[in-house]
């Protein structure tokens, strides 16, 4: 007797959990491979719509519904004249208020209503600026050289796992992206890559988009925030301010270690991405299937 569409999703959703895909859905229809959709702005380089990527069974994840980003602060009215067309009904902002105090607070087009969700950057903010503000070479290498700021990175990623308000605050965003009510979605940090990179591994993954996938949709962020990230090392230089800007290149990039040091906390912590988002974060199952019914289409 064939399974129920719910039963389906349960089963699915279970299996992927605990890294495996479920029987049922292990050989999954040919799929072309999607490229990631980019929304092409002046004042933020790091905007892109989740939507498009194939799941174990062959279907896709809606476009148009959930969106990705760095911070909107800059932004021209050009600018928001194409996030008008997104339709957008809630931007969720990750960061901190000393972020927010610094770059400004996002520039929205009218409809979309601005979440104010901050998740702890575990002090980099204020790490960074405190080595680029000394202007002191020495300390800058003190402070970051040595694999000092990749082993900070690695810090701040278990910390989505570890930080109860951290856990709150991606429990609370899964579940508006689940919300009809809620629109269409935007979330993101300052660069768009640490805080939303996990966010948007986790919601790919719940969705049941294939671990290679939602890793290069998390690495990709390299290629996006390149050309800008080598701009403000060259500007650091050049305003005196760095005489070896590359110190900062282990906080600019996302690595593949900084996920996977994440995805070890998990299993330190819970056993599986399955206890730490039903746990851990505290979604029901009911609620991940509204997810899934949401942002994935009946095939």
């Amino acid at each position: 007797m064939p399974l129920s569409r719910r039963a389906l999703l349960t089963t699915a959703g279970a299996a992927l959990f605990l890294g495996a895909a479920p029987p049922a859905l292990a050989r999954p229809r040919p799929a072309a491979a999607t490229a990631i959709r980019q929304i092409p702005l002046q004042g933020a380089v790091n905007v892109r719509d989740l939507g498009g990527y194939a799941t174990y069974d062959g279907r896709r994840v809606r476009h148009g519904l959930a969106y990705r980003g760095d911070h909107l602060a800059k932004l021209t009215d050009a600018d928001l004249a194409t996030l008008a067309g997104l339709g957008l009904g809630t931007v969720v902002d990750l960061r901190i208020p000393l972020e927010v105090g610094h770059d400004g607070a996002d520039r929205l087009p009218a409809g979309a209503v601005p979440v104010a969700r901050p998740v702890t950057d575990h002090g980099l903010f204020g790490q960074l600026t405190a080595a680029i503000g000394s202007r002191d070479p020495v300390r800058q290498e003190e402070m970051l050289g040595g694999g000092k700021a990749a082993a900070f990175m690695r810090e701040v990623y278990r910390t989505f796992v570890t930080d109860p308000a951290n856990r709150a605050a991606f429990a609370a965003t899964l579940r508006d992206l689940a919300d009809p009510r809620r629109g269409p979605l935007l979330l993101h940090c300052t660069s768009g890559k640490d805080r939303t990179g996990w966010t948007s591994w986790l919601l790919l993954t719940l969705l049941g988009v294939p671990e290679p996938s939602a890793r290069a949709d998390y690495l990709a962020s390299n290629t996006f925030r390149a050309a800008y990230d080598a701009r403000v090392r060259e500007g650091l230089k050049q305003g005196g301010l760095m005489q070896n800007p590359d110190l900062i290149v282990p906080l600019q990039e996302v690595r593949a270690e900084y996920l996977d040091t994440a995805l070890d906390q998990v299993r330190t912590s819970y056993g599986s991405v399955f206890r730490y988002v039903s746990v851990g974060l505290g979604l029901e199952l009911r609620e991940l299937a509204a997810l899934r019914e949401r942002l994935v289409p009946e095939a």
